[in-house]
């Protein structure tokens, strides 16, 4: 089953996966850390693949940088990651939210869509993230 590496972090609650997308130095780990101090589990930091199966996008990590992630200031830290979790969601962090209730958005990977919201600056944004991870969102 072939898939593809992105250049993205991902953390997974309960084995639902959060694709962390966005240019180098837009904060994918900071994030990841983030949600991890607030329960999340790491799968992959800055690359992630994500394959197909069973008409799933399910995100792993490569090998070599399995329980690894980056923090800057400190260093390559060790995480406790899960070897994979299904994407239900992805952020990208170059575009930010302008709207206060955003409409849904999607994101197509291998030809699946995906779940997609934008950067929201507010010190809620991991808190909330989590919560879409663990609930979903009201339609």
């Amino acid at each position: 089953m072939a898939g593809d590496i992105f250049h993205a972090s991902c953390v997974a609650v309960d084995g639902r996966g959060l694709l962390i997308l966005g240019p180098p130095g837009t904060g994918k780990s900071s994030l990841a850390l983030q949600l991890m101090a607030l329960g999340a589990r790491l799968v992959a930091d800055d690359r992630t693949l994500v394959q197909l199966e069973d008409n799933a996008l399910v995100a792993s990590c490569p090998a070599s940088i399995a329980g690894l992630i980056e923090a800057r200031g400190l260093g390559i830290l060790r995480a406790d990651p899960v070897p994979s979790a299904k994407l239900v969601l992805a952020v990208d962090l170059a575009q930010p939210e302008t709207e206060r209730i955003p409409p849904n958005r999607t994101l197509t990977l291998l030809g699946t869509p995906l779940e997609l919201v934008r950067a929201s600056q507010g010190n809620h944004f991991p808190a909330a993230l989590l919560c879409y991870l663990k609930g979903g969102r009201q339609q």
